[in-house]
């Protein structure tokens, strides 16, 4: 991978893993149980994992600064720390509010600990030569719930669900602590490389032509990400129902479903190799439609190109996680990444975290038809990809 060795590319691949399988892939194995024991309905559950992901999305910005000042070791090393008290806390709960509190300490560890920072470390490590290094990363932790639900449920039938949670705590210190320390310490650097990336968040005292096209460019990528992660976060939560509602079975909407993971590694290999060859803007313009093409190809033919559609879904998924760091990275530079990053993404958390209450509304109310609303959303991302410009401004 050009421009970050193996080793860092492999650590912070597996750290990720860990990291998405205990956060974003828990509540799949482990609300049901959890319900039962606290005492709360499931939905509860699902809404305390809500409000982590906004917490996620205001500790964003904070934590990508703090990468571009400090480096990426010390900030994912300490989320680590804040994974495993957070899972600890959840294993301990006793009720609603320290469930709750528990998440909202998970909810700090994601917005510090997930894609965002690990694209932000390898930038400030490597700068623009950080892209294949983001598509190997992506790679590795694209594997998060393949590992991560089979491991959460056994550990939650062998064991229960708050020993579950205290095994994701301790797996984050025996393995995640040690492969975070181990990223590179960042190089000296000159003197205004240092006023620059201090000075990188500052706020120009009056517009210029440069500014306003980064405002421009910033504005249509953070609606890029939202819509994008509304449609993967609203997919991941309902599919099954979602293609039952076209007239699948359930068993084929789960086998189906089982299509989604591979093809998202398959569209991640795909950039790896063919579309590195490509502007990443292009890629993501590809990506963006292949969403809109599934609901078509679905809706107009039945549930039997319903495979069709989750590979068309999936593979689209990956390229576009691999967009959300390569993008600004070539739009806007390496100069304050972090930061940048952070609020790129505050919107985009916002919305998933909205996705699954909304679209389920959607699905309530329109069945499959639902279907066309996150093809428009999708189709709206592209046209938006579509008024960026291929080159980065000049800095």
């Amino acid at each position: 991978m050009t421009g970050a060795p193996v080793r860092v590319v492999g650590g912070l691949g597996t750290a990720q893993t860990l990291a998405w399988a205990s956060s974003y892939y828990l509540p799949a194995m482990l609300a049901a149980p959890m319900a039962r024991d606290l005492g709360v309905p499931t939905p509860t559950v699902y809404a305390a994992f809500s409000g982590a992901m906004v917490v996620s999305a205001l500790v964003g910005p904070w934590a990508g600064q703090a990468i571009d000042r400090h480096g990426g070791r010390v900030v994912l090393v300490g989320t680590s720390l804040i994974f495993a008290l957070g899972l600890t806390v959840l294993g301990s709960s006793q009720g609603l509010w320290t469930m709750a509190a528990a998440w909202l300490i998970i909810g700090v560890a994601m917005g510090a600990g997930l894609y965002e920072a690990a694209f932000s470390s390898l930038v400030r490590l490597y700068g623009h030569h950080a892209r294949g290094a983001i598509t190997g990363i992506t790679l590795i932790a694209g594997f998060a719930s393949t590992v991560g639900w089979p491991l959460s449920a056994w550990m939650e039938t062998q064991f229960g669900w708050r020993n579950a949670c205290y095994g994701w705590a301790g797996l984050h210190l025996l393995i995640g602590l040690p492969l975070n320390a181990w990223l590179p310490k960042l190089m000296p650097q000159a003197k205004h490389e240092r006023f620059a990336v201090a000075d990188s968040t500052k706020v120009v005292s009056s517009p210029t032509p440069t500014t306003e096209r980064h405002g421009y460019a910033t504005a249509l990528l953070a609606f890029v990400f939202a819509a994008t992660w509304f449609i993967s976060t609203a997919m991941a939560t309902h599919l099954p129902r979602m293609l039952e509602a076209t007239g699948a079975t359930l068993a084929a909407a789960v086998a189906v479903g089982v299509l989604i993971g591979p093809a998202q590694v398959a569209g991640r290999v795909l950039e790896f190799g063919f579309l590195r060859r490509v502007h990443p803007l292009l890629s993501a313009r590809l990506a963006a439609l292949a969403h809109p093409a599934g609901v078509i190809v679905l809706l107009m033919a039945g549930p039997v190109m319903a495979p069709v559609f989750a590979i068309l879904h999936g593979a689209g998924n990956g390229i576009l996680t691999i967009a959300k760091g390569t993008l600004p990275l070539v739009l806007f530079g390496a100069q304050g990444y972090g930061a940048r990053q952070g609020w790129l993404m505050m919107p985009a958390r916002i919305a998933q975290a909205a996705a699954p209450f909304l679209f389920g509304l959607a699905l309530d109310a329109w069945g499959s038809h639902a279907l066309w609303l996150s093809g428009a959303i999708g189709l709206a991302a592209c046209g938006a990809l579509m008024l960026l410009r291929a080159q980065p401004p000049r800095q």
